[in-house]
C-alpha cells in the first residue's frame, strides 16, 4: 500500500528512474527523509528530491487513512495500555510531519501516549529529538524500544538505555536487552 503511494508519487514528479517495493521502503524505515531520498532517489537533483518526498508523503498519509486493516503487531495496543497505567509514553521517530498523530489515531491509542516528536516537525534527528522529548517533559528515568541500528544509535547520543524490538524491521548490533514480541515489556 505504501510503496504503491510512492510509486504513484514518482510516477506523477518523476525526475528518477527510481521504482520502489515494500521491502526497498522496509529497508529505508527508521531513517530520516532526507536520508531516504538521497538513498532512493539518488540520480534526482536535491529540488526533484524535496519534490518527490512531499508527494511521497502526501499520498502514503491518504493511503494509510484510507486503509481499513489492522497493520499492527500483535498486543500492541494491549501492551500500551497496560504500560501507560504504570509509565509515561511517548514517541519519537524520524518519520514525516503528522504521521505519528496519524499512526495514534488509527491504533486507537491516542490517549496512552503523552508527547511525541519527529524529523519532519524539527528536522532533527531521532537522537536529538529524544533528548528535546526528554528535556520538555522533565524525564529522568528513560528508556528507548526500538528496532533498527539508526535507534540504537540515537539513543548512545540522548544517553538512555536501549531495548531492541527483534519483530520489527531492522537488525541491531550490541543491544543489551531484547524482546521478541511487545508484551515482552510488562515483564521488564
Amino acid at each position: 500500500m505504501v510503496a504503491q503511494a510512492w510509486n504513484k508519487a514518482i510516477s506523477e514528479v518523476g525526475g528518477t528512474a527510481a521504482v520502489v517495493s515494500a521491502a526497498v521502503l522496509k529497508k529505508e524505515f527508521g531513517k530520516t527523509m532526507k536520508v531516504i531520498a538521497d538513498s532512493l532517489f539518488y540520480d534526482a537533483d536535491e529540488r526533484t528530491k524535496e519534490l518527490l518526498m512531499e508527494k511521497c508523503c502526501i499520498y502514503e498519509h491518504e493511503a494509510l487513512e484510507e486503509n481499513m486493516d489492522n497493520l499492527l503487531f500483535p498486543d500492541v495496543v494491549e501492551t500500551i495500555e497496560k504500560l501507560s497505567e504504570k509509565y509515561g509514553l511517548f514517541i519519537v521517530s524520524n518519520c514525516q510531519a503528522s504521521y505519528i498523530e496519524l499512526f495514534m489515531k488509527k491504533a486507537g491509542i491516542e490517549l496512552y501516549i503523552k508527547d511525541w516528536e519527529c524529523f519532519g516537525n524539527t528536522g532533527k534527528g531521532k537522537g536529538k529529538n529524544i533528548m528535546l522529548l526528554v528535556k520538555r517533559n522533565n524525564l529522568t528515568d528513560v528508556v528507548y524500544v526500538g528496532d533498527t541500528q539508526g535507534d540504537y544509535e540515537a539513543t548512545q547520543m540522548a544517553q538512555i538505555p536501549f531495548i531492541f524490538a527483534k519483530y520489527g524491521f531492522g537488525h541491531v548490533e550490541n543491544y543489551e536487552r531484547a524482546i521478541s514480541r511487545i508484551n515482552e515489556l510488562l515483564n521488564l
